[in-house]
């Protein structure tokens, strides 16, 4: 059995890692850390400290009415992808452990290809 990192759970949501292949299972969110453990495989797990989080991202649309996406993006180990049950608690949560200018919104689709189509003709002008 793996040992958690958390002293206490603040909140606990059912997720999906998308690491790899997709892994459904626990979200916790607790005093320590960022925590994410398998239903099927016990030793499939991630805890990410919350002195090793580096920015919170999270997709957003609809002004905030669908989040399908967050992801941690650590300090040496990459960016880990998630999806909540009920992200909007998920965030409040984190948003405890980690400040608000710390946490971003990603770029949509049109925003991404809005940003190369200027990058483009601005560079094409010169």
């Amino acid at each position: 059995m793996v040992q958690s990192i958390n002293h206490k759970a603040d909140f606990v949501v059912k997720g999906t890692s998308f690491s790899g292949f997709a892994d459904y299972g626990q979200i916790m969110v607790g005093d320590q850390a960022f925590e994410f453990y398998s239903d099927r495989n016990v030793q499939k797990n991630i805890q990410i400290p919350w002195d090793e989080v580096d920015v919170v991202i999270a997709a957003v649309y609809f002004k905030g009415k669908y989040i399908p996406r967050i992801g941690l993006k650590t300090k040496s180990d990459g960016t880990f992808m998630f999806s909540a049950r009920e992200p909007k608690k998920l965030l409040h949560y984190i948003n405890q452990y980690i400040p608000a200018d710390r946490m971003y919104r990603s770029w949509t689709f049109f925003e991404v290809v809005k940003k190369n189509f200027q990058n483009r003709h601005k560079s094409s002008k010169s």
